[in-house]
């Protein structure tokens, strides 16, 4: 297609990634943050909770951001990004890198080679990038649109997570709760989640050709942005806070009101029903409102 052509061999990928790591590890441009995690229940979901060990490396860095964006300075991360992060190009309009603050294993970040803003609507060539990575990782990618969504950085980027999340045989915890229905062009809800959402299947076979699967995967969006309210007017690029999660199999929108539940803070991750918290503190508030509660905090209520 003219948009863009595909520069990434799928079968290459995951040896890039793990060869990658272990140089970033050595030479010290991967700063991975340790974690210690248990599962909290709540409506018959294993909610994965992880606990930072340390979160000096990442506070650190950000009041260095803060300290040049006081001084005038607009700090970009992926402009130029780090050569040691450095996985493969994707394609014309895309790289991948290493998540430098880790707490995943393996978790790449799929930026585009010029700027656009992070809470721009993603793009046929935002989706092909995507297929091109999913054809050689099985994973969960992500992209939270905006601040309130949980976004750190302004510089659009994608994220991909290799899966499963955990070793407990489920690809993501939240995986009990999704539809069965097999069609691609439908998009529904579900049931048992009391906040806004679209939800809708993706085929797996979109692996095979990234820009086929980007034009349906691009349709597919537009209609879930439309069922959550988040309509597109006027050309206009950016139609507010959202988390997106797709693998190969599925897509969910989740339009945001709030990035914190008090002092927790919540990203596309959450919605796959994995959690982060800081300290042990956090981890006993999340314990005593609940997973699910705290997530309905954060997203839109239903209209009654």
């Amino acid at each position: 297609m003219a948009e863009g052509k595909i520069l990434l061999q799928p079968d290459t990928l995951w040896k890039s990634i793990k060869q990658q790591t272990d140089h970033a590890l050595q030479c010290g441009a991967l700063l991975s943050i340790p974690t210690k995690f248990e599962f909290v229940e709540q409506d018959g979901i294993n909610f994965l909770v992880r606990i930072l060990s340390n979160i000096t490396r990442k506070e650190t860095a950000k009041k260095q951001q803060q300290k040049q964006a006081n001084a005038g300075q607009e700090f970009n991360p992926f402009l130029p990004y780090e050569e040691d992060l450095f996985v493969a190009d994707i394609s014309n309009t895309h790289v991948c890198i290493l998540n430098k603050f880790n707490v995943v294993d393996y978790h790449l970040l799929i930026i585009t080679r010029a700027f656009a803003e992070q809470e721009s609507l993603l793009t046929l060539a935002d989706f092909a990038a995507m297929w091109a990575c999913l054809a050689g990782v099985d994973g969960l990618v992500f992209y939270n649109s905006g601040k309130i969504a949980g976004a750190s950085q302004r510089h659009k980027h994608l994220q991909l997570v290799p899966l499963p999340l955990t070793e407990s045989g489920l690809l993501v915890p939240i995986a009990p709760l999704l539809p069965l229905t097999k069609f691609p062009d439908v998009v529904t809800t579900i049931p048992q989640l009391k906040f806004v959402h679209g939800f809708a299947r993706l085929n797996p076979n979109w692996v095979d050709s990234p820009f086929t699967g980007a034009e349906a995967t691009l349709e597919i969006y537009h209609k879930l942005l439309h069922s959550v309210g988040l309509d597109v007017v006027d050309n206009n690029q950016k139609v507010g806070a959202y988390n997106l999660l797709a693998t190969r199999e599925w897509m969910l929108i989740v339009p945001r009101s709030q990035e914190h539940f008090q002092t927790i803070s919540v990203n596309s991750l959450g919605f796959a029903g994995a959690l982060l918290v800081k300290n042990e503190m956090e981890m006993q508030l999340l314990k005593h409102h609940g997973p699910m509660n705290i997530l309905e905090k954060v997203s839109c209520s239903k209209s009654l």
